[in-house]
């Protein structure tokens, strides 16, 4: 089952789909054209958005990628408690010259459509974020031959993504920069994440599936660490993020290595789901009070941050980030998986190479 995942592709380097204009087709072709695994994000994209991509990054390469989903979200959030959240971003709006966004803007993203496409046009992975999809749905993607893959933040969620019939599962350790796949959104266990070497180590005894690694990773020597640790290849966002083929606004790739943002945090600021961005102005001000009511918050605050990238004000923006981000290195995506896959040559090269730690009494 593993090498049906990583016979894909040469490299054991999977480039994250990160939501939002970043995961842009040229920058999944270059990955893919290197060696690696491309994704395309089609989280906040209709499905004829995500078609274009997917016809517009099959013009540029013919290697396999892959697509991710957002899971639809159940309807639990409290609308009190979004309305508090709303007036307290009334200054917000007032400082950018803008409206907040509606909070009721929808809370599928468009799932169904999408599936559909997929499974009209299928593509050579399709992964799953935010939930579990159906047996039905992981089950008529294999028909058409797509690999599937869903994210998973503790050895339970795993179970749940086997027992459901999926063909891998993405591990995403604490460490991990954007949106904490979790399948449910408990408030309760906000600050309760697992690191990614426990989580593999957890998840490896829990369930038979290939597992992908994802997590604070941007060097070969901790992929090559994740790979030891019984993964089969590994995931990475933000180490792709500075590139110049990814869509990220210029603020937020030189935000990465900027003295000014020296650490990052999971938030509900900008989402309401948690997530780990760059500790910024917004983040420490609104963090605090945000409410569990994704996909609410994110409508909220979608044109707060958009003006606040208008006008050039990366205190105002989601600086997704995972915890390695200061390790940025602006390569080409193509040149990246290269230095990546060499490094973890020399890692495995370094391992084997080392004395045994026996001896005798």
């Amino acid at each position: 089952m593993s090498s049906a995942l990583t016979d894909l592709f040469p490299h054991p380097i999977v480039q994250a789909p990160m939501a939002g204009g970043v995961s842009v087709p040229h920058l999944a072709a270059a990955v893919s054209e290197a060696g690696g695994l491309g994704f395309l994000a089609a989280g906040y994209k209709t499905a004829d958005g995500m078609y274009q991509e997917i016809k517009q990054l099959r013009g540029i390469t013919s290697r396999p990628f892959g697509v991710n989903l957002f899971m639809p979200q159940p309807e639990y959030a409290d609308a009190a408690a979004v309305d508090v959240y709303a007036h307290q971003l009334a200054g917000e709006a007032a400082w950018y010259e803008t409206e907040l966004g509606d909070p009721d803007s929808g809370r599928d993203d468009g799932y169904d459509a999408k599936l559909a496409v997929l499974l009209d046009n299928p593509v050579p992975v399709v992964s799953f974020h935010f939930g579990v999809p159906s047996p039905d749905v992981l089950d008529s993607l294999r028909r058409v031959g797509t690999f599937t893959l869903v994210t998973a933040t503790t050895a339970e969620e795993a179970l749940a993504v086997q027992r459901a019939g999926a063909d891998g599962v993405i591990v995403q350790g604490v460490e991990a920069g954007g949106h904490q796949g979790t399948h449910r959104d408990v408030q309760e266990t906000d600050g309760g994440g697992i690191g990614l070497l426990s989580l593999i180590a957890q998840v490896r005894e829990t369930v038979s599936l290939p597992l992908v690694a994802a997590g604070g990773l941007m060097r070969g020597s901790q992929i090559a660490a994740a790979l030891a640790a019984g993964a089969s290849a590994a995931q990475l966002g933000t180490a792709f993020l500075a590139t110049p083929e990814s869509g990220a606004n210029a603020l937020h790739k030189q935000a990465l290595t900027n003295p000014l943002f020296v650490r990052t945090e999971l938030t509900r600021a900008f989402s309401g789901r948690p997530a780990r961005g760059l500790v910024n102005r917004f983040l420490r001000e609104h963090g605090p009070y945000a409410p569990a009511a994704y996909p609410e918050v994110h409508h909220l605050t979608s044109p707060l941050r958009k003006a606040a990238a208008k006008a050039g004000d990366a205190q105002g923006m989601a600086l997704w980030a995972g915890q390695g981000h200061r390790m940025a290195r602006e390569l080409p995506a193509g040149q990246l998986v290269e230095v990546l896959a060499a490094e973890i040559a020399a890692a495995k090269t370094a391992l084997s190479a080392a004395p045994s730690m026996g001896g005798g009494a």
